[in-house]
């Protein structure tokens, strides 16, 4: 779907369900790329960024949530996106939370979401990576099952990664999602040593048979304290972790959001910037230039963008910003961003 047909189509969209019409939009997108009617330029040395090893055509990616179960990488990737990242992705396929779960409010350019991870699980999702031809950078976000255990997690997280890092140019651990009940638990620095130190070790097993180490980011929520982040970033550092996403969806609510405001499940969208603006700037300020920081939540203009790499971040990711101003955003983001 082209940045140029998407406001006469958005009106159209937003009367039917949000994830038909997130179906809807892929599809056409689909389509469209399949006529070569999409195409934008990844970048060039002016947009150029190297971090974590990789180069990134451009600083402007596409969060975790857009394209579950990778199907439509290279057509996303053909709107300008300088790396995407799919899933989540679990080891077994699960349905996740009953319908409805998505919710929009326009008033507030918001989503809330509950969505629970729903996937076709990691074996489905490596057979469509290996047929991927989208020449950025791609990351793959993992997480557990919702029927597995806490103290079980580490085993979904580690297979995730053995079944995925080939594929991969960086993966991402969710442990920060509000929709998976307990999961938030993981980001306490004692139940999240265990899971991070667990996947260096299998990082370090995959390098040394394939001879590539894909680097490992951990995402975070905007609702964990100044003292919460601090940990994680240093326990992030210790374990000489590649980077961290600030930030995922939040629990808390905007004033004046009206009947929507009262579902369950993670807000995301205008409402979260200064959230994750605030928590960018607490983990650069606690890392210095030893994380990568992907900065994410409520970026829906140039502005936005350059104020999330004021407050630190590397990189941006968008998903909500998407959905209300469509694809003309990432060259927008691209113009304020270039050269930064």
């Amino acid at each position: 779907m082209s940045s140029g047909i998407y406001p006469i189509l958005r009106p159209l969209l937003f009367t039917l369900p949000p994830e038909r019409a997130h179906a809807l939009a892929l599809s056409s997108l689909q389509f469209a790329h399949r006529l070569h009617l999409t195409g934008a330029s990844l970048g060039d040395e002016g947009e150029t960024v190297s971090l974590m090893g990789l180069r990134f055509p451009n600083r402007v990616g596409l969060a975790a949530g857009f394209d579950k179960n990778a199907r439509h990488i290279d057509a996303l990737g053909s709107l300008g996106f300088g790396f995407i990242e799919v899933g989540t992705v679990t080891p077994r396929a699960q349905a996740g939370q009953p319908l409805p779960r998505l919710f929009r409010l326009p008033g507030q350019r918001a989503l809330i979401n509950r969505m629970g991870f729903p996937n076709e699980g990691m074996d489905v999702v490596a057979s469509r990576l290996a047929q991927r031809r989208y020449p950025g950078v791609l990351g793959i976000n993992i997480g557990k099952n919702a029927a597995t255990p806490l103290e079980q997690a580490v085993d979904d997280y580690v297979a995730c990664y053995r079944m995925l890092a080939g594929y991969a140019d960086y993966v991402a651990v969710n442990v920060s999602s509000p929709n998976t009940q307990g999961l938030r638990q993981l980001q306490q620095v004692d139940n999240l040593r265990p899971i991070l130190s667990a996947l260096v070790e299998e990082r370090q097993q995959v390098a040394t048979h394939t001879g590539r180490s894909v680097p490992l980011l951990a995402k975070v929520s905007p609702d964990l304290t100044e003292a919460d982040l601090t940990a994680i970033a240093q326990l992030l550092i210790e374990l000489q972790i590649d980077g961290v996403i600030a930030t995922n969806t939040t629990l808390s609510r905007p004033a004046n959001a009206g009947a929507t405001a009262g579902e369950s499940g993670g807000l995301s969208g205008a409402p979260l910037r200064k959230l994750a603006r605030d928590a960018v700037a607490t983990l650069r300020a606690v890392a210095g230039d030893r994380l990568a920081i992907i900065g994410v939540g409520g970026i829906a203009s140039g502005d936005d963008a350059i104020g999330m790499l004021k407050a630190g971040a590397d990189l941006v990711q968008i998903y909500s910003g998407l959905i209300y101003r469509g694809p003309g955003l990432i060259g927008e983001l691209r113009r304020a961003l270039r050269s930064r």
